[in-house]
């Protein structure tokens, strides 16, 4: 298999399904070697290796909570005894509840923030020890809805705007070492998640008209 990213190595987080999964086998077909991160469904991820796999790619599975530092350390490292280098990093591992204001939770607070904001920090600060002098690249993962917020989605968006910010900081400061940092904005995706939760198909779709995907661009001090 040759292509623009042969010899190339990813990590995704939050790859065994969704928009994670995805993304590893277009990386993978695309000539990368692929990491597939996942917090609790190895049968998904071992399924999404096997599909690589099948089409002639390179991945491995990788369990890891990106919010715990040592596991994050432990899914780089086994990045690199299996692949040698770490050149792409896509912070994809996400979690969200959708409810309202009355509902909001201590707890659920630092569930989706741990994830979804710490996770985004601290998979960054590894990349960037693993990456070579020739530097690399971050995709984060954002939401229009830090854009553009729905009824309860307060959490929730408020962890991807953090996400955009972070994008944005860390793009300025690491833009000198050949580091690229980017986010992707998706809007309503179909999968299995927005399914199991009633909003694919449902009046909080049809709210968004204006979803669209969007990059934030890499910063880089001149």
């Amino acid at each position: 298999m040759t292509s623009r990213l042969a010899e190339k190595v990813a990590i995704v987080t939050g790859a065994s399904k969704g928009i994670g999964a995805a993304i590893a086998k277009g990386l993978a077909a695309a000539g990368a070697a692929v990491v597939v991160n996942y917090a609790t469904s190895k049968e998904g991820a071992d399924r999404i290796v096997a599909g690589i796999k099948e089409n002639g790619g390179r991945a491995i599975a990788v369990q890891g909570d990106v919010s715990l530092g040592d596991d994050v350390r432990r899914l780089f490292e086994a990045a690199k005894s299996s692949f040698g280098t770490i050149d792409i990093l896509v912070n994809n591992a996400g979690v969200f509840e959708f409810e309202p204001l009355e509902a909001v939770t201590e707890s659920e607070f630092h569930r989706q923030f741990d994830t979804n904001v710490l996770g985004t920090i601290l998979t960054i600060q590894e990349a960037a020890k693993h990456f070579g002098p020739a530097g690399g690249s971050v995709i984060n993962i954002s939401s229009i809805a830090s854009l553009n917020p729905q009824p309860n989605s307060l959490i929730y968006a408020a962890t991807k705007s953090a996400v955009d910010s972070i994008t944005l900081s860390m793009s300025r400061e690491l833009g000198v070492r050949n580091i690229r940092v980017n986010a992707i904005a998706p809007g309503g995706v179909d999968t299995e998640r927005l399914k199991r939760v009633g909003v694919v198909g449902s009046e909080f779709e049809k709210e968004m008209p204006e979803s669209r995907s969007f990059s934030l661009p890499t910063m880089r001090p001149g």
